[in-house]
């Protein structure tokens, strides 16, 4: 759908109306406007009303919650927005800033503290001068178009979410149908199996291997059962050897001295491996293991 502009309130901004106006900027290019919308903007749709206006009407591109009720599920103008275009289950999935975003505009600081674990006061602790430039900046202006440095700022932003939303998904797609779930044994006494996941080289994985594992790993809902990752090694042939959550169940400075191993870090969390042939990696692991001190 063509818009013609987008309005969001004057005044001061937060982080869930600058947002949506990221990803509508980048999505449709056109100018926003920060007043108050009147009937005809309401009634517009090809002009997106954010975060003001008390109307929520996708079809008319109004994405406002301030009206929805005290008991409803907390919904900010982003969520709103992410669930126009149809990727807002994947947004709270992956994106480990959003539900607090929503906490936070929809319940207040000391109810998003609570719910966090942590004291209100880390709240402000955890912003930075990106935070508060960005948002001060964008408070000050009353209309922006692509000619401002703000706006070509907000595009960016707005590019990089639906990226890396869209990307992943597609990557656990993938990961779905070709990752390989391996239990490897030890020699070692005291020493149980470990399970590791494994990914084959593929032109699909090759700039960036390790992209998604542990998103993937959280959505099958085996984050207790994975110990170690075996991917492709995006600096040169063969293979990384980690562990998963740094397991203690694996200490790949014990196959330093393996021919084929390129690095084993001192610190045993991972190696390089120049081997391909996924019996010698498995190989590998198994020496890797570490004996129960028990």
């Amino acid at each position: 759908m063509t818009l013609q502009a987008i309005v969001t309130h004057p005044g001061s901004a937060h982080k869930d109306d600058f947002l949506a106006c990221c990803l509508l900027a980048h999505l449709h290019g056109v100018p926003i406007e920060r007043r108050e919308p009147n009937g005809n903007d309401l009634q517009n749709s090809e002009i997106c009303v954010v975060d003001v206006g008390g109307d929520h009407n996708p079809s008319l591109k109004n994405f406002d919650h301030h009206q929805f009720p005290k008991d409803a599920e907390p919904q900010c103008a982003l969520s709103l927005v992410l669930l126009d275009l149809e990727i807002y289950e994947d947004a709270r999935s992956f994106l480990s800033w959003l539900q607090p975003a929503e906490w936070l505009d929809t319940l207040g600081p000391n109810e998003t503290a609570t719910r966090m674990g942590i004291p209100r006061s880390a709240l402000s602790q955890l912003n930075s001068p990106i935070d508060l430039t960005l948002l001060a900046r964008f408070s000050r202006e009353t209309s922006i178009n692509s000619t401002n440095a703000i706006y070509q700022v907000m595009c960016m932003i707005g590019e990089d979410i639906l990226h890396y939303v869209r990307s992943l998904r597609h990557r656990l797609d993938y990961l779905r149908e070709h990752c390989v779930y391996w239990t490897v044994s030890s020699n070692k006494s005291n020493a149980g199996p470990v399970q590791a996941l494994f990914i084959q080289q593929s032109d699909e994985v090759a700039s960036n291997p390790s992209f998604g594992l542990h998103a993937f790993i959280a959505e099958q809902g085996k984050t207790e059962e994975i110990q170690a990752l075996v991917y492709p090694d995006r600096r040169g042939k063969g293979y990384g050897l980690t562990r998963y959550e740094d397991c203690p169940r694996l200490d790949f400075s014990q196959i330093e001295n393996e021919a084929d191993v390129r690095f084993a870090h001192k610190r045993g969390f991972v190696a390089k491996a120049e081997a391909t042939n996924p019996d010698r990696l498995k190989q590998l692991l198994s020496l890797s293991i570490v004996a129960s001190s028990s």
